[in-house]
């Protein structure tokens, strides 16, 4: 797509970026005024996230923010909704006896070169729930979940692509 077309698909994508915007600032203020419920943790949540489809190198962000935590003796886990992966039900932990078609292939590769407890589950919730309930952990990192407030956190970051930015 050259830049003239790209130019003109944003011209006209610009009212429905502007609904979306209000329903998901709407959202958002819901569950900071207590009308959705967020849950919150007895460990600090870290959410690693972007604002933008498709890669923009979160995962090693993930990876990284463990390592670095491991190294200040921290019992880290991380929890993943598991894009690409066929886990339907409930949560998977995953280590290296998983297949990455399960799973999906981040979380695998997180469990893999951090050797931390890593929880897949579509209810974000419900996988930090899993994984404290399971394993002694300090702290847990969130790869991906920005938009999911019903999970609480103590620290986002938004993980920006250097070349596309925010678009």
């Amino acid at each position: 797509m050259d830049l003239n077309t790209r130019g003109l698909v944003n011209y006209l994508l610009l009212p429905i970026s502007g609904v979306f915007y209000l329903l998901s600032t709407f959202r958002k203020f819901f569950y900071q005024i207590g009308l959705f419920t967020t849950h919150h943790f007895d460990v600090p949540v870290i959410v690693v996230g972007n604002i933008t489809v498709g890669g923009s190198g979160k995962t090693p962000i993930v990876i990284a923010l463990v390592n670095y935590f491991k190294q200040q003796g921290k019992q880290v886990g991380v929890v993943s909704r598991g894009y690409g992966g066929s886990h339907q039900q409930g949560s998977l932990l995953v280590d290296q006896n998983i297949k990455a078609s399960e799973s999906g292939d981040e979380p695998l590769l997180i469990a893999t070169q951090t050797q931390v407890a890593v929880m897949v589950n579509k209810d974000r919730v419900q996988a930090v729930k899993d994984l404290i309930n399971s394993h002694k952990i300090d702290l847990v990192i969130s790869d991906d979940g920005l938009q999911h407030y019903a999970m609480g956190r103590n620290i986002e970051i938004s993980v920006v692509d250097g070349k596309r930015r925010f678009g």
